[in-house]
């Protein structure tokens, strides 16, 4: 089967008009079909995995309060990355993505970066991982320079930015992230349930990724009670949900048109839906943005782009790594040399 699949994407790599036939198909089929398998992983996970039931220890890694080593430690901080729509998967960030993440944690010793969530799969599986259309995904992957190839994968992730979004199928594709969200920051140092280290989750997600981390926000506070911070960095998102659980921070560069789209296309970001989560937090303080510079959406004068911005003279990364250290969210809390 993956060998006769394989000869059918050699044969329409010769084609542009055979290839973009072949996307409008994958496409269609797996807007059909993602809700359907965002229930069927969550049957498969049962109940009690995902918090449905009062005893939630299923869910919260073991106390650590008897082990020396976290008594020591001053980690209280946890920057998650949630990656954009254009990422093949969260163990392939971009370059710019990932001096973002390294510069984050120089600058903030207190904190551990998770960068291995990726937020358009409730099992965190990047598309390599799917075994039935993986052969499609690497192909795209390979040849992301070929404009459709890039695009197919772009309106792959939209489908779950959607589901995300979506009040139907939204409440068990986010608890899924969330629980993503709480491996991966428990792989990452693990995870202290003591009361006199409150808990900081900083959620930093770009583009699609803010929306997923709107959806995981609640789930990350029912689970855990931490502080919840989102950084959004050009992020498109609807207002409905996710604002009562966290801080939300929305940095949009000057050429970005794209994160428009979401007060746009949402009624929830519309201004006089004044009963919105959204717009609450807006009138409550809770919600602010502010201009991060002359970023494009994504490309080499994006966010997390490598380029140098002039008059700055400084890459665009740095100018996003500079806006998000003014941010009011960081602890000056030192680790314990």
């Amino acid at each position: 089967m993956l060998r006769l699949i394989w000869r059918i994407l050699v044969w329409l790599r010769g084609g542009t008009l055979k290839l973009l036939l072949l996307a409008v198909f994958i496409l269609i089929i797996w807007g059909i079909t993602s809700p359907v398998g965002t229930v069927v992983w969550w049957l498969g996970q049962g109940a009690e995995t995902l918090g449905f039931k009062k005893n939630q220890s299923s869910i919260l890694p073991p106390n650590n309060d008897s082990n020396p080593a976290s008594k020591s430690s001053q980690i209280n901080c946890y920057i998650v990355f949630l990656t954009g729509v254009g990422d093949f998967s969260a163990n392939e960030l971009t370059p710019g993505e990932e001096v973002f993440l390294d510069r984050i944690v120089e600058s903030h010793p207190n904190c551990v970066a998770v960068g291995d969530v990726f937020p358009y799969s409730a099992e965190n599986k990047g598309l390599g991982g799917q075994r039935l259309l993986s052969p499609v995904w690497h192909f795209a992957n390979r040849n992301g320079g070929m404009g459709i190839a890039s695009v197919l994968i772009k309106i792959r992730n939209l489908w779950r930015f959607a589901i995300s979004a979506d009040p139907r199928y939204g409440s068990i594709y986010n608890q899924g992230i969330a629980n993503a969200i709480i491996e991966r920051m428990n792989g990452g140092k693990p995870i202290s349930r003591t009361e006199s280290k409150p808990l900081d989750i900083i959620l930093v997600g770009t583009s699609g990724g803010v929306q997923v981390a709107l959806g995981a926000a609640p789930y990350l506070n029912q689970w855990l009670h931490p502080k919840i911070t989102i950084v959004s960095v050009g992020g498109v998102f609807n207002g409905r949900s996710g604002f009562q659980a966290a801080r939300f921070y929305h940095l949009r560069g000057s050429r970005d048109w794209v994160e428009d789209l979401g007060g746009i296309v949402f009624p929830s970001r519309w201004l006089w839906n004044v009963s919105s989560q959204f717009n609450q937090a807006r009138l409550q303080g809770r919600y602010s943005a502010r201009s991060s510079g002359s970023h494009a959406h994504d490309g080499p004068e994006g966010y997390f782009g490598l380029e140098v911005a002039k008059p700055e003279d400084m890459t665009y990364v740095e100018l996003t790594l500079q806006e998000v250290n003014k941010l009011p969210i960081w602890s000056l809390e030192k680790p314990a040399k």
